[in-house]
């Protein structure tokens, strides 16, 4: 399946990408190429083979959670580099 620029643009917008117009037509070509990949995995037969989330047969080990004595916030905002009384301040890591 090939994409056009204008799929590139829409997918860019759904993802909050902004893209450069002069990288568009790159773009397009590699999300063709990964699209088409998945269309060879989709007709691999895989009749009576089951789903697996991983292969290494290893188990999570995890430790109950129980609540415990909850920590003064003087104590707490005593070694914050920024709070305010409230909230542990830090810088902002998204732009919109």
């Amino acid at each position: 399946m090939a994409l056009s620029e204008d799929d590139v643009r829409k997918v860019a917008a759904l993802s909050q990408l902004a893209l450069d117009e002069e990288d568009i037509p790159r773009l397009r070509d590699e999300l063709s190429t990964i699209i088409s990949f998945v269309e060879q995995l989709q007709a691999v037969d895989v009749t009576g083979i089951d789903p697996v989330a991983q292969v290494t047969g290893l188990v999570n080990v995890t430790r109950p959670d129980n609540a415990g004595a909850m920590l003064d916030k003087a104590q707490l905002f005593a070694h914050a580099p920024a709070h305010n009384n409230d909230a542990f301040l830090v810088p902002k890591a998204v732009e919109r």
